[in-house]
């Protein structure tokens, strides 16, 4: 199926792209979140009229990306966990957890802009997160899980 893109998509195009993807891609992800519209006449007539609008809102949200990554350089977050004495966490940090430090801290990420390496952390210490608010801009945050050991 041929779409055209009305925002930048990584690995697929830039705003107003006429790009071919899988009917189902298109179908279930694409189209229901409004990034792309079927590539028919009367969407890409629709889509030059609208151009310079939707390059405004693509603007805005790649500004807000790099406010927000400026607010998470140099941070590294704190997560206690309850662990036994090797270090071994009871459970798993996952990216909501770190989601929601985050936003206790004002600011505001979702789970699926975390990238956890290995899958959910498992053992204390130091862990890089890589953060992805937009496409074009990315970061790597510092998550430090400090053990609560607990005594048998």
């Amino acid at each position: 199926m041929q779409v055209i893109l009305l925002d930048r998509i990584g690995n697929l195009g830039k705003l107003g792209e006429i790009v071919r993807v899988r009917d189902g891609y298109a179908r279930n992800f694409l189209i229901p979140k409004g990034l792309a519209k079927r590539a028919t006449q009367a969407a890409i007539a629709d889509f030059n009229k609208r151009r310079e609008e939707l390059e405004k809102k693509a603007s805005e949200k790649l500004e807000k990306a790099k406010m927000m990554i400026a607010k998470l350089d140099g941070l590294v977050l704190e997560i206690s966990q309850k662990a036994g004495v090797d270090g071994k966490l009871f459970g798993s940090v996952t990216n909501q957890d770190i989601a929601d430090q985050l936003s206790n801290k004002g600011i505001d990420v979702l789970k699926s802009q975390l990238t956890l390496a290995d899958g959910p952390i498992k053992l204390a210490g130091n862990h890089t997160v890589k953060v992805s608010p937009h496409s074009e801009v990315t970061c790597e945050l510092i998550v430090q899980v400090v053990p609560e050991v607990t005594e048998k």
